[in-house]
């Protein structure tokens, strides 16, 4: 049974926290701490020493966290829990005397840091001091035993979104994906979820991360030139047609010069992990070559909750999985009125820990890490979730469906989690038969090495070429969609 994390969804003022610089006498002491400890009595406190970037290039997002595990630390009202703020100043050597400072202070916890070069820095030393870290990183190549993570994974919500895509009457997906490792994960979790799935995929274009020229990699995408090439090579036959007099020809070509390409992509669904304005850069370029919902369904990562997107049309009728809304509007607004700004989606994630942190709060050493893997998970503000051993978790994901006047719960995050949740290391086991999408935007080897784990063989590449008398059905079916029909 999913455990509830005790907080009040009552508005409760800051000013009953009391937060002073504390600096360390002796040992390391380039970093002050901040100790905020709300005055509810008691000597038996159960101290967690908070990691986050409060300076350097990651400040915002540091400074967002820290705002939300203040919220929290309010909310939960507990009199044993104490939070002990410490600068990681971004970087790892920042991070290192961070940590050393927390576990000199007697932290039995550990919530952060923030980045994955940091949460790699100091995992060695909490391990050999056994203090669990709950991090907000999302790289799964830092979690290991006793170092976990809150940050949602891409594995999931890709398999999340693919899934649900699938199970709607979507069969062929292609990817429009960041040449980086955050587009391998997507990758890899799109080709294991298609698998699971019975669904293929067809396509993979990959593009320098952060770019908002999509032109060359929608085009090829798109297949477009091959689509505008057969439009082409039918408008000459029927010009000659034309020339002989046939006034039928004519007709039909007169309707087709209202058109750019000629068949179907090879896809239905297209799968986007971007946000911002080169979200919006992408699908249009779609629609530039020729490639429109609802035939084809826009589908994203969580990133999209990031970007408002109901005033672009191409948008509308699109799909990404989110946390599950369940209790976020409560901190949405709280933080809000606090603070003066809308909170990220990361921000819930340390209020998250820190509940956590006061359920646990109650707990020995020795078997903090037994209560933090509990299988049965957590209900916290973002809705379920559970840690994993391995030190990656769970979250229980709704379907948001974008429209113009806002965007809209389609599908809620499921009650229960899979009874076995799935391995994301590894190599990907390929079905018997399994032929491969094609890649574009990359070396196709050294895609398939990075997706896989090796390059696959020629019996697994896809075709390069349309036989003819698909070329031919390709193209009546094409004429049927736009209710022509002409002899041979």
């Amino acid at each position: 049974m999913l455990k509830k994390i005790s907080f009040l969804l009552g508005f409760l003022v800051l000013s009953g926290c009391q937060s002073t610089n504390v600096s360390m006498e002796g040992g390391i002491n380039d970093s002050n701490t901040e100790i905020s400890e709300v005055n509810f009595g008691g000597d038996d406190k159960f101290r967690v020493g908070v990691l986050l970037p409060l300076s350097g290039t990651a400040a915002k997002q540091g400074q967002g966290l820290k705002n939300a595990t203040m919220i929290a630390l309010e909310d939960v009202r507990n009199p044993k829990l104490v939070l002990q703020y410490y600068d990681t100043k971004g970087t790892p050597e920042g991070a290192r005397v961070a940590v050393t400072n927390a576990i000199n202070q007697s932290s039995r916890l550990i919530i952060g840091p923030l980045k994955s070069s940091s949460v790699q820095a100091i995992s060695e030393e909490t391990r050999s001091h056994d203090i669990p870290v709950i991090a907000f990183s999302t790289v799964s190549s830092v979690m290991q035993p006793e170092v976990y993570t809150l940050g949602l994974m891409v594995e999931e919500q890709v398999d999340r979104i693919v899934t649900y895509t699938a199970q709607s009457g979507r069969s062929r997906f292609a990817l429009l994906i960041p040449d980086n490792n955050t587009g391998v994960a997507v990758a890899r979790a799109a080709v294991k979820s298609a698998q699971k799935n019975g669904v293929t995929i067809t396509r993979i274009g990959f593009y320098t991360p952060g770019t908002t020229d999509f032109a060359s990699i929608t085009r090829k995408l798109s297949d477009y030139d091959t689509r505008t090439s057969r439009l082409q090579r039918l408008k000459n036959s029927l010009k000659t047609k034309m020339s002989q007099g046939d006034a039928g020809a004519a007709r039909v070509l007169e309707r087709l010069n209202k058109t750019d390409t000629l068949g179907d992509v090879d896809f239905d669904a297209v799968l986007i992990p971007e946000s911002g304005a080169s979200l919006k850069a992408a699908v249009s370029m779609f629609g530039y070559y020729d490639v429109y919902a609802p035939q084809v369904k826009f589908i994203g990562t969580s990133v999209w909750e990031n970007t408002v997107l109901n005033k672009e049309s191409t948008m509308r009728g699109s799909w990404f999985p989110a946390l599950s809304r369940s209790h976020s509007g409560y901190f949405i607004e709280k933080y809000t009125e606090i603070f003066g700004e809308r909170p990220s989606s990361l921000y819930s994630m340390g209020y998250d820990a820190v509940a956590l942190a006061s359920a646990l709060s109650q707990t020995p050493s020795a078997d903090l890490n037994t209560a933090i893997t509990d299988k049965d998970g957590y209900v916290g503000i973002n809705g379920a979730f559970r840690l994993l051993e391995n030190g990656q978790n769970q979250h229980s994901l709704d379907i948001v469906e974008v429209r113009s006047d806002g965007n809209f719960i389609i599908n809620e995050a499921p009650k229960q989690f899979s009874l076995s949740p799935s391995e994301n290391s590894g190599n990907i086991v390929l079905e018997p038969g399994y032929i491969a999408p094609k890649i574009f935007g990359k070396d196709t080897s050294t895609a398939q090495t990075l997706i896989y784990g090796y390059p696959l063989s020629l019996e697994n590449q896809p075709l390069d070429y349309v036989p003819s008398d698909k070329e031919k059905e390709i193209v009546k079916q094409g004429l049927e969609k736009l209710n022509i029909v002409i002899s041979d």
